[in-house]
């Protein structure tokens, strides 16, 4: 008789029938991560296992296991700075330009140390992040050690998924081949590689904000901003209400954010030229849409890091930072 598979187990939690089925405990599903992590699962054993997660829908508990196993393969060096925000970036943009990437830089530019980190290509026809640093001369890092110093010197910095945890990148990278998302885009958004003090987390589905938020706090996070931004990215809709589900010292909480512009819809971007982002920065374009983007995402995250400031309050300082920004960064 062949001898069972050691991660056979955590299939057949999850796969026992209508009234044996269980979710994992967060000390399962770290366990099951550190396999997978690890090389040691079979692929059909790793495709059911997503798929199964993904039918039933992955809980706080999973999701916080899930990060715990990939947190404890980082190799943070320990002269890396206190990292004030993270920020993740993994859904790309298909019908409006990657705003928030302004709303970013805007922080750093005036001493807030931002990290952002995120993958590309899992989906057709999205614009992603890194290729648009590229392609307006900003740096992306290549390891946690050039991270480190870009946040020193720049007080920014991009790391792709690949430098934070290949096989994460490769379970992502299986999206076209299982036809759905799996529980790993869930789990990269809440990676907080550096341990930052803040983090922003966008997402598609409305229905997973509270996941992330109680998830965040079984992490023990500090404080934290969810919401739906636009594309899953994190960056406000202009033209929409926004629910934001936050965590603040443990406390759970919710924030309601009025809508910035008169009209309830806005045509999608045609061309998506990533130049125009700097255009903007530059003041020598106009755009009515990314300038309300860039100052209501970067107001959620003002009260994020001052849990004190009111929303107007966080929105003036937001209007100042975008007009006193430095026009010279794009030239």
């Amino acid at each position: 008789m062949t001898e069972e598979h050691p991660f056979a187990p955590y299939v057949r939690i999850l796969a026992r029938g209508k009234t044996k089925t269980r979710s994992l405990t967060a000390e399962e599903a770290e366990g099951a991560m550190t396999m997978i992590l690890a090389g040691e699962v079979r692929p059909e054993q790793l495709g059911a296992f997503l798929m199964l997660l993904r039918l039933k829908e992955e809980t706080a508990d999973e999701i916080a296991g899930f990060v715990k196993a990939v947190r404890a393969t980082f190799k943070v060096p320990s002269s890396a700075p206190q990292v004030d925000l993270d920020w993740s970036s993994y859904a790309g943009k298909r019908r409006q330009l990657p705003w928030f990437l302004l709303s970013a830089l805007l922080l750093a530019q005036n001493g807030t140390k931002v990290f952002m980190h995120g993958t590309e290509g899992h989906t057709p026809g999205r614009v992603y992040l890194r290729d648009t640093l590229k392609a307006l001369g900003l740096p992306v890092a290549g390891s946690f050690d050039e991270a480190a110093a870009q946040l020193e010197g720049e007080g920014f910095a991009y790391l792709p998924l690949e430098c934070l945890n290949q096989p994460l990148r490769d379970i992502i990278d299986l999206r076209p081949i299982l036809g759905l998302r799996s529980p790993v885009h869930t789990v990269a958004r809440l990676l907080n590689p550096f341990g930052a003090t803040n983090v922003l987390q966008g997402i598609f589905h409305r229905g997973f904000m509270e996941t992330h938020q109680v998830a965040a706090k079984i992490l023990g996070f500090n404080a934290v901003a969810v919401f739906r931004g636009e594309g899953g990215e994190i960056e406000r809709r202009p033209n929409k209400e926004t629910e934001v589900c936050t965590l603040h010292e443990g406390e759970l909480g919710q924030d309601w954010w009025p809508q910035i512009l008169d009209q309830s819809f806005q045509a999608a971007d045609e061309d998506m030229d990533v130049d125009r982002l700097a255009r903007v920065w530059r003041g020598d374009e106009e755009n009515e849409y990314g300038v309300a983007a860039v100052i209501g995402t970067l107001a959620i995250a003002l009260r994020l890091m001052d849990a004190s400031l009111a929303q107007d309050e966080a929105t003036e300082q937001a209007q100042t930072l975008w007009q006193e920004r430095d026009p010279t960064k794009f030239n």
